[in-house]
């Protein structure tokens, strides 16, 4: 009169109860829950942004025509640089409030005696040091020594780096 039945419903039974208990573990070990202190997202974000930012400015308008990045780097005009740079970084495609984005520029070069040597291209836009900074670089070749550069920039044509470092003000 005693049937296997109420064993097989007992088994399958827990059974189940594993199989729920091993999917609830599985998705509550892969959710994420990003809170405001997470502050590596905006540093992606910032430097997505700026690695964009230098694209825009190393592509030429025209074709057979040098970049805006260039130009600047040939001429050493870090005026214009600064303007275009903060004109790009600042853009944007919604009305709100302005950004609060700085930043500083630096060229690195090889030298007449064959080390590399670092120069700030422009001004530093009010850096203390304790910024949480990021940092994107970009690589540019121009044809001989600009204007106005330090002594020991080389007369040939070369290959420098642009490297600009990005922070909320």
């Amino acid at each position: 009169m005693v049937g296997d039945d109420a064993q097989l419903y007992t088994m399958e039974g827990i059974a189940a109860a594993f199989v729920i208990l091993m999917t609830v573990y599985l998705v509550a070990g892969t959710t994420s829950i990003y809170t405001p202190g997470d502050s590596h997202i905006s540093d992606m974000q910032l430097e997505v942004l700026g690695n964009d930012v230098l694209l825009v400015m190393d592509t030429p308008t025209e074709e057979m025509k040098e970049s805006n990045l260039t130009l600047y780097l040939r001429t050493w005009n870090a005026t214009d640089f600064e303007r275009n740079f903060t004109s790009l970084l600042r853009s944007r495609t919604t009305d709100g409030p302005d950004d609060t984005l700085r930043f500083a520029a630096f060229v690195s070069y090889n030298t007449t005696a064959g080390t590399i040597n670092t120069t700030p291209f422009g001004s530093d836009g009010g850096r203390t040091g304790y910024e949480q900074a990021v940092r994107v670089t970009r690589l540019v070749t121009i044809p001989g020594r600009p204007p106005e550069t330090p002594g020991d920039f080389r007369e040939i044509k070369q290959v420098v780096m642009v490297e600009v470092l990005i922070w909320r003000g």
